[in-house]
């Protein structure tokens, strides 16, 4: 780990390091010079450090290398998270950190705050996609159980550049179905409206002002993930069912307005919508205004034919 205030490095096991997160994590942490080990299910990632095999029932060899860690990172799903945490209770040693990394904290907290076996342990959630790099981003955290190798941690996590936003673990799954499920859902919705307006796409992009591209390049940078992660994220969250049906009221209310109501209405709804920006307003318009002004070039490469 990176801004160690001392030459000791700790040894370190990330269970499931061949995934996008895991593998972020694992680099960050050999830059700052500790020793990772990677156990994944798909088998060896980076030769004699990584354990092909189950962390919920593991090998021999990966008991042994489990009980000699300092931390213990897991990278991955929540079904797997979930029936590993009892088994690495039996084989961690007790002042050793557990770390995991779920998009959905409230029941991995409520697994490991349950456990008879009260380690210090605390989650991430990275705020983005890890090809961007963590320098500078959001990375949301839920301390599961207090204490010195969890400050520690997280101020290695400072460290590698993340800028952590200490939540409990309902206000984490809150605040994620509001920026991540509430989000996906708006700009998939938005491309599912598109098909079925049928415009031909080199039309589009031909003619699409700034707020139209802006919205493209979301739905295609979606494209470019996984579907089952984008599924999580919407299946998962206990408070995802009630932003989409937030986000859908919202239509409706547009709709009953435009439909129904005057110039009045409309200014008021509108009002209501940029509420929630508080007094970030100005700083939102100028982000804003720095992403319009790098959309000068055609992506029609051409137009359409």
């Amino acid at each position: 780990m990176t801004a160690r205030a001392d030459p000791v490095t700790d040894a370190m096991v990330v269970v499931g390091g061949a995934g996008a997160v895991g593998a972020m994590l694992v680099d960050l942490a050999r830059s700052g010079g500790d020793t990772v080990t990677v156990i994944d299910r798909i088998g060896p990632v980076d030769g004699s450090a990584a354990l092909a095999g189950d962390v919920v029932t593991p090998s021999a060899q990966m008991r042994a290398v489990l009980a000699a860690a300092d931390t213990v990172v897991l990278a991955v799903p929540e079904a797997v998270a979930l029936a590993a945490v009892p088994v690495l209770d039996h084989i961690m040693h007790r002042g050793a950190l557990l770390v995991e990394t779920l998009s959905v904290k409230t029941r991995i907290h409520q697994a490991v705050c349950e456990s008879p076996v009260q380690r210090p342990a605390v989650g991430i959630n990275p705020m983005f996609a890890p090809p961007l790099g963590m320098a500078g981003r959001p990375v949301a955290t839920v301390t599961h159980h207090a204490g010195p190798a969890v400050e520690r941690f997280l101020g290695e996590v400072v460290g590698w550049g993340g800028r952590i936003v200490r939540l409990d673990a309902a206000e984490h799954d809150r605040v994620s179905a509001a920026t991540q499920a509430l989000t996906h859902a708006a700009v998939l919705a938005f491309g599912l409206a598109l098909a079925e307006s049928g415009t031909n796409a080199d039309i589009l992009a031909a003619t699409a002002p700034p707020p139209h591209t802006v919205l493209s390049a979301l739905l295609a940078r979606i494209a470019t993930g996984l579907p089952e992660v984008y599924h999580d994220i919407q299946a998962g969250n206990p408070g995802a069912a009630d932003a989409r049906k937030a986000l859908a009221a919202g239509l409706a209310r547009l709709s009953e307005t435009v439909e129904h109501g005057d110039e009045q209405m409309f200014a008021s709804l509108m009002d209501d919508a940029v509420r929630p920006l508080g007094d970030r307003r100005e700083r939102y318009q100028e982000t804003c205004a720095e992403i319009f002004g790098q959309l000068r070039e055609d992506p029609t490469e051409g137009g359409p034919p």
